[in-house]
């Protein structure tokens, strides 16, 4: 037999050997992250809800998701275990200062804006917008001069008088 013949084999094994390996770390990871939870340490499932971990059990966890409310998850639907800044910075909205200097922080957008400017137009006003265009029903309405109540419908050739 070839090595030719057996390359595309040996290419597809050792590419199957190594998408394994690495989904096997990535699950010892995610599982030493779940059983490395303590009680009061802040969370995020795979749903994308926060809370603190109340009680950790075998297969399960008490998360408190509010205060006062408690909720029972397994330890699979654990996404993340977060630290306590980060923790803090997304449920209570406190900021990390990142910065040791005081200047403001402008975007660059906004930079040329001073208290007196005037905002922009407001395009949600309920005012009808002129395109200069007429309208195909009005432009015939009004060059046409307007026919007698009275007077009986133009025939067309189809049409006879006769009933």
């Amino acid at each position: 037999m070839n090595i030719v013949t057996l390359l595309p084999f040996i290419v597809l094994i050792g590419a199957m050997f190594l998408m394994t390996r690495s989904a096997k770390k990535k699950q010892r990871a995610a599982a030493e992250m779940r059983n490395e939870m303590q009680p009061g340490t802040g969370i995020r499932t795979i749903g994308g809800m926060y809370a603190t971990v109340k009680e950790v059990h075998d297969d399960a966890v008490l998360l408190e998701v509010a205060p006062g409310v408690h909720a029972f998850y397994a330890k699979n639907s654990i996404g993340a275990v977060l630290e306590d800044e980060e923790y803090n910075r997304i449920v209570h909205g406190t900021a990390i200062d990142l910065k040791s200097d005081d200047a403001p922080v402008v975007p660059d957008d906004a930079s040329s804006l001073t208290e007196t400017d005037e905002p922009a137009a407001d395009a949600s006003d309920d005012s009808p917008i002129d395109l200069g265009k007429k309208d195909a029903d009005t432009d015939t309405a009004t060059d046409s001069a307007p026919e007698a109540e009275d007077a009986e419908p133009k025939k067309t050739d189809g049409e006879s008088g006769a009933k």
